[in-house]
């Protein structure tokens, strides 16, 4: 597929009920006029799942009327929501994640959520609460417009390439400005009960049948390569995938929800508002373990017992 024609990728849908707005070319669009709730329509609710499969990320303004209970029963109306395995739930939550950032500190690595699961999330929905005054963006990345934009000599590389993920990633390294208590508290708690699996690097979209790339910094590493040649290896890929074209950003503000596939995206978020406070809640949909090319599926390695 051209640069040409991926720009026609993110177009909105004609016959959708919802107002769509695509926010860039290859991914993203904001949707207007609904207000989220666990008691939206059935047409509605299947409009959104169509929106966000065919836009990757999409992105609701003004949704101050959730609350973490209504944020909860939302999600429940697009999956099977679940708890992160390692972090502790929100005080006063069922599930979901509290993303409370101090003096800076963000997820600004690339990354999909949770990958170092079998069945990792099939979607995420982030709600602002209190956002920076300036800084604070979060972007995301299509993994579908990366495998298709792969030369051919790329594509039949990683055809049948596989990757281990895992949470027990070296901290230090991946954020070399965090503090010794940033790192202890990765360890302690991030980091509790360590998880590898070995997932395919490219695999089959279980909607819409799209390939995507499925890396982001989870990783360590290739099946059958070393350190080194592994090392390489990511960031070629790692750049085809974050390159701009397949990106979009989001300036927040508070009240805004983004649901994301995370089938099919990387994300990162910006840390660069310094000591202003930044503070967002997320609930993950459960997914399916991935499906390889091949028709092979990802395999738990770590802890020892899911293998078993």
């Amino acid at each position: 597929m051209t640069a040409l024609q991926h720009q026609f990728d993110n177009a909105a849908d004609a016959e959708s009920p919802l107002d769509i707005v695509p926010v860039a070319g290859r991914i993203g669009a904001e949707v207007r006029g609904v207000r989220l709730s666990g008691d939206l329509d059935e047409v509605t609710v299947e409009a959104i799942k169509r929106a966000l499969v065919r836009h990757k990320v999409i992105f609701f303004r003004g949704q101050t009327q959730l609350d973490d209970a209504a944020h909860e029963a939302f999600a429940g109306r697009l999956g099977d929501p679940l708890a992160h395995p390692t972090v502790p739930v929100a005080e006063g939550s069922r599930f979901l994640l509290e993303l409370n950032s101090r003096e800076g500190e963000a997820a600004s690595q690339w990354h999909t959520d949770i990958t170092f699961l079998p069945a990792f999330p099939a979607a995420s929905i982030l709600r602002a609460l209190v956002i920076p005054a300036a800084g604070g963006d979060t972007l995301w990345a299509n993994g579908v417009a990366a495998y298709e934009g792969l030369p051919p000599a790329l594509k039949a590389l990683v055809a049948d390439l596989r990757a281990v993920h895992t949470n027990a990633y070296d901290y230090a390294v991946a954020r070399p400005e965090a503090s010794d208590e940033q790192i202890r508290r990765h360890r302690e708690v991030f980091a509790s009960t360590v998880y590898e699996t070995e997932h395919p690097v490219v695999h089959v979209h279980p909607v819409t049948g799209e390939k995507a790339l499925l890396l982001g910094n989870f990783v360590k590493n290739f099946v059958g390569l070393n350190r080194e040649d592994s090392s390489r290896l990511f960031q070629t890929l790692q750049e085809h995938i974050t390159k701009p074209e397949n990106t979009v950003r989001w300036r927040w503000q508070p009240g805004d929800v983004a649901i994301w596939d995370n089938r099919a995206t990387q994300h990162r978020a910006i840390a660069d508002f310094g000591k202003q406070k930044r503070h967002l809640r997320r609930a993950t949909i459960a997914g399916s373990v991935p499906v390889a090319i091949d028709g092979t599926h990802s395999r738990a390695l770590k802890p020892e017992a899911a293998a078993a």
